[in-house]
């Protein structure tokens, strides 16, 4: 694909504060990347693939994020551990504090904008310290043609200062001296102290996870996306290590997206984004071939570790276990074109469920599936961490909670009135161990779980039950008894286990901390979001 973002355009930031400095505009990737290998910043891979280190901070930081707390946010944001508020003032002087720094500097601006479908396009300028960020932004927001840059007019902005730590953070309502901050009324985004780049990602999309749902009748979702030949949407929600990226990459179905949707009222879905941001810790081409082909020039490697032949070492997790890749969405092969569908018709729930008590695949009501959106369970495995001998549940409400501006439950009450005006079927999907817990049973294998997934949305799966499903006696959810191209047995997990009383003593212990999990929802949410909880024993 041709890079047609390039200008002859030159941009002043003196209207940002930002005084006496260097701009470089919309530069290529080409070019950022010859400029981060000039300065030191990166190194190239045998393949000619950019690599950089990020640092101090190889991961976001959730604990030193922050929303500022004014009129438009105040009485909206569920404030608490995820959402932390911070006064206008303070924002005021470090947003000060930024330009000044930035001020005198070689420093990198670039137009991009969010939200592929026209009606929700959202333009956003970035302007970055460090070259690799600045590409990093042109892999992962959309790209503006030449016509779209000559007339350009920013909607929000995004200042990355990476260099820059807070001197005095306990005076100013921070944690520590880097941080992460929106600010809805100024329409800004703070990232200082930490060169991670999805801080960046992730803080223009959190923005618009409120910004849509309130002003636009949209709602955001941290899911992947696909469609068939016919034009049938699938949807794919699940925290790291579920399959996400992996089931969503079918040979069969055009990609929409791997990672940040909306859902609009028109019944169509639409990508956020221009790129992918990818784990890529033990990644080979047979498990992952996509992501694995991406990793070409133009893409960004994050924290890899180099063999002596100059090629990556991608088992190697010695600076971190989330090593990353971003690359424009173009790097890979079957695309949607442009990124959005209409007619979402499936909606699959992710979970990798190491206590191996979820059937492998089973539908949900509409009560059920609000009261797993908001769970958005899965599970450590043992070994993970010190101290833990058996699997321990994790939950991230709506598959997202880091991102998610408002209440849970208003994204489920959304979701659950989306689902059944467009008629959706809604699957939850275990892609964890079956035949026993992590340490006894295995993990389910890969081709049942396409097989599955391929019957669900191709209606074959439907058909060869007739309605005929099993009601689980404690998590409610309907197994089919039969799919095409998988065993029997394997659907029944209790079957698969060989031993009733220690299934359903583990699968009485996942229900509890289900419900334990969502106590916290209670008081918020609906009587049939409260009707698709597990029962206990």
């Amino acid at each position: 694909m041709v890079d047609n973002t390039q200008t002859s355009k030159s941009i002043s930031l003196e209207k940002y504060g930002i005084k006496n400095a260097k701009v470089n505009y919309q530069l290529s990737p080409k070019k950022l990347q010859a400029i981060a290998v000039e300065k030191g910043m990166g190194k190239e891979t045998a393949n000619g693939t950019l690599a950089i280190n990020t640092g101090k901070y190889t991961g976001r930081s959730p604990q030193d994020r922050f929303l500022v707390e004014d009129d438009y946010t105040k009485d909206r944001v569920w404030w608490g551990k995820t959402n932390k508020a911070i006064s206008p003032e303070n924002f005021d002087f470090l947003q000060s504090e930024i330009e000044n720094y930035l001020s005198g500097k070689e420093i990198y601006a670039r137009d991009g904008y969010v939200c592929a479908d026209p009606k929700y396009k959202m333009n956003v300028r970035t302007i970055t310290e460090y070259p690799w960020s600045n590409m990093f932004v042109y892999n992962m927001f959309l790209r503006p043609d030449a016509e779209e840059l000559e007339n350009f007019k920013e909607e929000w902005l995004v200042l990355c200062a990476p260099g820059y730590e807070c001197p005095d953070p306990e005076n100013h309502g921070l944690r520590q001296g880097n941080f992460s901050i929106l600010n809805f009324t100024k329409k800004i985004a703070l990232v200082g102290g930490s060169a991670y780049t999805g801080e960046m990602k992730k803080g223009i999309f959190s923005a618009l996870n409120m910004i849509l749902p309130v002003d636009k009748n949209v709602l955001p979702m941290h899911c992947s996306a696909n469609v068939g030949k016919d034009g049938d949407t699938a949807i794919f929600f699940g925290l790291s290590g579920t399959g996400k990226t992996t089931l969503s990459a079918d040979p069969n179905r055009k990609l929409i997206g791997d990672d940040e949707h909306g859902w609009t009222a028109e019944n169509s879905i639409f990508n956020f984004e221009g790129g992918c941001y990818a784990k890529v810790i033990d990644l080979t081409e047979e498990k992952e071939p996509d992501i694995f082909r991406a990793i070409k020039p133009g893409a960004i490697l994050e924290n890899v570790i180099f063999k002596d032949n100059g090629e990556v070492d991608f088992m190697d997790s010695s600076i971190t276990q989330n090593t990353r890749v971003s690359y424009p969405i173009y790097h890979i092969d079957n695309i949607q074109q442009p990124s959005y569908a209409k007619n979402p018709k499936n909606i699959f729930f992710l979970t990798a469920d190491a206590f191996g008590v979820l059937p492998p695949i089973s539908k949900l009501s509409p009560g059920q599936a609000a009261y797993h959106f908001i769970s958005g369970y899965t599970a450590k495995v043992a070994g993970t961490e010190a101290g833990i001998d058996e699997p321990v549940p994790s939950f991230s409400a709506c598959f997202g909670e880091p991102f998610m501006p408002l209440h849970p439950t208003k994204y489920a009450e959304m979701l659950s009135k989306k689902m059944q005006e467009a008629g959706v079927n809604v699957w939850l999907v275990n892609t964890g161990w079956t035949g026993g817990p992590y340490g006894v049973g295995t993990r389910m294998k890969l081709k049942y779980t396409r097989a599955m997934i391929t019957a669900a949305m191709n209606g074959s799966l439907e058909e060869a039950n007739k309605g005929n499903y099993h009601t689980h006696s404690i998590f409610g959810v309907q197994q089919p008894r039969t799919c095409p191209n998988v065993p029997d047995d394997v659907l029944s997990p209790r079957s698969t286990w060989n031993n009733d009383e220690g299934y359903y003593n583990m699968a009485d212990k996942l229900a509890k901390s289900f419900r334990e999990n969502f106590k916290k929802f209670e008081e918020y949410a609906n009587n049939e979001i409260m009707a698709g909880a597990p029962n206990v024993r």
